[in-house]
């Protein structure tokens, strides 16, 4: 940040945003940073984040890390406490960390609340993605976090070229992105279908 003074008057200038580049040959790093970017315009738009899910899997890694000292330190070595081992970590534990990723995350990677002042006529948002490997088409869908609820709205999507939004160095074309993302999120909010 630069400060000037001129002619009795003081202005201040904000050093220009860096901008946000990937490598263009990973299809991993694109879909994360196109994701972290969605997840900045969908918060920007007055949706908190719900970190409850992340959590609930923070706690169960934690649980499985606890049964793994108790099981170093168990009397019995480990040939014969093998069966423990299997049964509690890799069974249980890593089952219900499997079922809830099944079930309830899917490809989403936000959830959100409802919008601050609406929280009987919206419910929050379940924002998921998709890059398949070897392909730059980029779906984005936003659907209700909680589909079963009387003020939950229909699923909206679009599957563009990531192409579109990045410049042949790596970097992100954020208005553009913005704008799509935008675009998407108020159709959700009015109940259109896109097609």
């Amino acid at each position: 940040m630069t400060t000037a003074t001129t002619n009795g008057t003081t202005t201040t200038a904000t050093a220009p945003k860096n901008p946000k580049k990937t490598n263009l040959l990973d299809h991993n790093s694109i879909k994360h940073l196109l994701d972290e970017t969605v997840t900045e315009i969908v918060t920007s738009r007055g949706y908190k984040e719900d970190v409850r899910m992340s959590n609930v899997r923070l706690l169960i890694g934690a649980i499985i890390i606890v049964i793994a000292l108790f099981a170093q330190f168990y009397n019995k070595k480990f040939p014969e406490n093998r069966n423990f081992l299997i049964g509690c970590i890799y069974v249980l534990f890593n089952g219900i960390l499997q079922l809830i990723v099944y079930t309830k995350e899917k490809n989403a990677f936000l959830f959100t609340y409802p919008p601050s002042g609406s929280a009987y006529n919206s419910t929050g948002l379940m924002v998921s993605s998709k890059l398949p490997r070897f392909s730059d088409m980029y779906t984005l869908t936003i659907a209700s976090a909680d589909p079963k609820s009387i003020s939950a709205k229909p699923t909206v999507e679009f599957t563009k070229s990531v192409t579109k939004w990045f410049a042949k160095d790596g970097v992100l074309v954020e208005g553009l992105f913005w704008k799509d993302v935008e675009s998407l999120i108020n159709d959700y909010a009015n109940d259109k279908k896109r097609k």
